[in-house]
């Protein structure tokens, strides 16, 4: 497996490994994800392995594109890991698959915790790292339970019985030329399905679907919110009939959709409300879904996966409803045009805060592009300031800094590890700050 230390092909390898297939790996770094394999038995190499006796050879990334074309020349079978996924799932007798542009790893989490909860044999595939589930997590083999990406239309490689969309914004402007291209893929995907739920309050919910959720129209609503520092309390109704109250541990409006998607799909499988509204109680969050990660001088630092310009408004949104002073936020660009493409937005979102920190774009798997670049996003933010390196943000973090205030660091890339080493390593004390 190229790659092999991704979030997805990581769990994908665990699954093999304990059904007792031979599976070896390698990728271009070290991470949590390579040191679990390897201690459960995993041969993984840190560089680009040699290809050896295997037939079959899993690619993720083009930034192994060295490895993949020597695999070729081999005359290896080079399959996708949607592919993998896709032949894993045959195996299974019931596959929900979740999809959407913002939500699907936090939904996919809370639906194997309300599987967990109604006690049933299911087996999770999640794109990021539940509390308490992780990546992955095998229960049995009736039911899988899989975070479906619409990135490089991969999710159509998995038919499942059950399709969830969360919504359809426009995004991965490098593989779709515009939303109408974009819906049509999440058409095909519902199709491809047996039955699918969707947001009514989305896009989605225009497709054909056996049950409907949101929260001004759909199937399955929620009724009397409650708030209490952004923490939800909500009676979930089905066809205007009350059925429970679900209480939810995680912040922010947006995870009453993600529960709502979770219980709709539920619902299909018989689970009973009150199991449902346990199950989604138990979920406490995933890794990098505003987690608070530590303080920066006193001032508690949350993290979030947010890359987009409506995942940036849900995440403000949730640390304005839970800030008393300013949010200070950081927000790292991920790759050029998903910036160049959807930049109007970009602008018209991040003017919201009070001079945001731009950190320099991560570029994944693209080219510098001056047009999407960080610089070009700042320089068309009045109040913002671009910065490229972690001094300079820390720098940046100390101006003005107060004690009610919240930092909010924003991206998919590497500002996530710059924030936390950021942190182990600061000592600085403000004059608010305890002298821990």
């Amino acid at each position: 497996m190229i790659g092999i230390g991704g979030v997805s092909m990581s769990a994908l390898a665990m699954l093999l490994h304990e059904r007792g297939v031979r599976v070896r790996g390698c990728d271009v770094r070290e991470n949590a994800y390579t040191q679990k394999l390897r201690k459960a038995g995993v041969p993984v190499v840190i560089g680009e392995e040699e290809i050896g006796e295997e037939d079959i050879v899993y690619t993720e990334a083009a930034a192994h594109a060295a490895v993949t074309e020597r695999a070729r020349k081999a005359g290896k079978r080079l399959w996708r890991r949607a592919e993998l996924l896709g032949r894993i799932a045959e195996g299974y007798p019931h596959v929900l698959a979740v999809a959407g542009c913002h939500g699907k790893t936090s939904a996919t989490a809370m639906l194997s915790h309300v599987f967990a909860a109604a006690d049933l044999a299911f087996t999770c595939h999640i794109g990021g790292d539940d509390i308490s589930f992780g990546n992955y997590h095998a229960a049995g083999g009736e039911y899988l339970i899989s975070e479906a990406c619409e990135f490089r239309r991969s999710f159509l490689d998995l038919k499942s019985e059950t399709a969830v969309i969360l919504n359809t914004d426009l995004d991965h402007t490098d593989c779709y030329r515009s939303e109408d291209e974009l819906f049509a893929c999440y058409r095909a995907f519902a199709a491809n399905a047996a039955r699918a739920v969707v947001n009514a309050d989305d896009r989605a919910g225009t497709l054909p679907a056996a049950l409907s959720f949101g929260l001004r129209g759909g199937d399955i609503r929620a009724r009397h919110l409650f708030s209490e520092k952004e923490r939800y309390t909500f009676t979930v109704s089905e066809c205007g009939v009350p059925t429970a109250e679900v209480t939810l541990a995680v912040p922010g409006q947006v995870q009453i959709y993600n529960a709502l998607a979770a219980y709709a799909a539920a619902r299909l499988y018989q689970i009973a409300p009150a199991v449902i509204a346990e199950g989604l109680s138990r979920f406490r969050g995933v890794k990098r879904r505003f987690e608070r990660v530590g303080a920066f001088c006193g001032v508690p630092v949350v993290c979030d996966y947010a890359h987009h310009p409506r995942e940036i408004a849900a995440a403000l949104d949730t640390a304005e409803g839970m800030c008393a002073g300013t949010v200070r936020l950081v927000f790292q660009p991920h790759t050029y045009t998903r910036t160049r493409d959807l930049m109007k937005d970009f602008v018209s979102v991040l003017k919201r805060a009070e001079s945001p920190v731009i950190y320099r774009t991560y570029a994944a798997r693209e080219p510098f592009c001056m047009d999407g670049s960080a610089v070009a996003l700042a320089s068309r933010l009045p109040e913002a300031r671009y910065v490229q390196s972690p001094e300079n943000l820390k720098k940046r973090l100390l101006e003005g800094l107060g004690e009610a205030d919240l930092v909010l660091v924003l991206g998919a890339g590497d500002i996530y590890d710059v924030v936390r080493e950021m942190l182990a390593q600061t000592s600085i004390s403000l004059p608010f700050c305890s002298q821990a």
